[in-house]
């Protein structure tokens, strides 16, 4: 279940990157309450989360370049250093009390811009610290830490309102960064499949290996579907994590901590979902899981959106963390291993195009939406469409089903 972690080089990278994304959730947490309480508006909080993800549209692809051209160690030290020191200047400015709108759309810009540069290397660097043989252990152990500090970050950051304010989460994350720069900086890929045959700098074979991954993805079905399927559970499911805010505000009437709970809920969901493929290991009918997964993450969404329960709803966002990790996790495996290793950097930038990539349009548009048609009646709405579509994909796509 954790022999990825038996290579050194895996283990250094795994506990740099966990003690940063807790950071970035104890920020994510923060952040959402900060805006909502500046602007006591969906639609802002929807904006904000735009400005961190659009950078994605363009920047992600010519990072899944650099990924398959350059060292990507260094691109990813370089990346969160800036990131880190964007929220540190984040947490300056909230602590000072200058702090105001159009500051957080900044910061989140510049830190969308860092993320969506080193994402493809991110993911593209486990197969150079573990090898083929371990890589489905090691993708399903980096989506373990990943939702370990879904759990720990919120939790801390109820703790941290208590105890230094909002201020203290923002700094929280900013000195976090620290960790993953000295892990990368200590790390030693062993496997380099980088092949480059020209410089970043020639502008036209730059656009040449962008176009070919395009073709690459156009001419292998499987890898389009998942792609797709990615791309529909981002975009009509995703802005559930935008509007919690609003869930723990105006339809439950808890503060800041009730917030926190909320989203560690939903991170220990995920975890669970992640230690199960941890378990499983390179399992069977992994197509099957990856469709049952998107079309329970769909349900249950539907079921948060319109639920006035409190029970319920925690239940809901339970099973929609549970869910989606199952379907995403998979599905990052299926496309590691179906793709060729010189293509790797540039598949990995379109998954995340995929998902990531979207969630700019599901955001801006159901923060729109929520405020002429409400969040629960939005939420729904983008639940239901997930859900109908994997179904959809599930009865008339054969070759994705039978993925092993």
């Amino acid at each position: 279940m954790f022999r990825a972690l038996s290579h050194r080089n895996f283990r250094l990278f795994w506990m740099g990157a966990f003690l940063s994304n807790v950071g970035t959730w104890m920020q994510a947490v923060a952040q959402g309450w900060l805006v909502l309480q500046m602007t006591n508006s969906a639609f802002w909080l929807g904006l904000d989360a735009f400005m961190a993800t659009a950078p994605g549209f363009i920047l992600t692809l010519v990072g899944g370049v650099f990924a398959d051209l350059i060292d990507r160690r260094r691109l990813l030290i370089v990346t969160q250093i800036v990131a880190g020191l964007a929220a540190l200047g984040l947490a300056t400015l909230v602590w000072t009390g200058v702090v105001n709108r159009w500051m957080v759309l900044g910061f989140s810009f510049v830190t969308g811009c860092c993320m969506a540069l080193a994402s493809p290397s991110y993911l593209a660097m486990t197969y150079d610290l573990v090898g083929r043989e371990d890589l489905a252990n090691a993708i399903a152990m980096n989506s373990t830490q990943f939702q370990l500090s879904r759990v720990v970050g919120p939790s801390m950051a109820g703790l941290g309102f208590r105890l230094f304010g909002l201020a203290g989460c923002f700094f929280a994350n900013g000195i976090s960064f620290i960790a993953v720069v000295v892990a990368l900086w200590m790390v030693r890929p062993e496997n380099n499949p980088n092949t480059a045959t020209h410089s970043i700098r020639d502008r036209r074979a730059l656009w040449g290996d962008l176009i070919e991954g395009f073709r690459y993805v156009r001419n292998r079905p499987r890898v389009f579907s998942l792609l797709l399927l990615s791309a529909v559970n981002s975009l009509f499911g995703a802005p559930y994590f935008t509007l919690v805010p609003v869930y723990a505000r105006d339809v439950f009437h808890l503060g800041e901590t009730g917030l926190a709970l909320m989203m560690g809920i939903a991170g220990s969901g995920a975890l669970c979902g992640a230690l199960l493929v941890a378990y499983l290991g390179d399992f069977r009918r992994k197509g099957w899981f990856v469709l049952g997964g998107a079309i329970a993450f769909g349900a249950c969404v539907t079921s948060f959106a319109l639920s006035k329960d409190l029970v319920l709803s925690l239940c809901s966002l339970f099973g929609l963390g549970f869910a989606l990790v199952v379907s995403v996790s998979i599905t990052n495996t299926l496309l590691q291993t179906l793709v060729t290793d010189e293509m790797r950097g540039r598949v990995m930038s379109m998954f995340i195009l995929s998902f990531m990539g979207t969630m700019p349009i599901g955001n801006i548009l159901a923060g729109t939406a929520s405020q002429r048609f409400g969040p629960d009646h939005t939420l729904a709405f983008g639940g239901v469409v997930v859900t109908v579509f994997a179904t959809g994909v599930a009865i008339f796509n054969k070759r994705l089903r039978a993925l092993r």
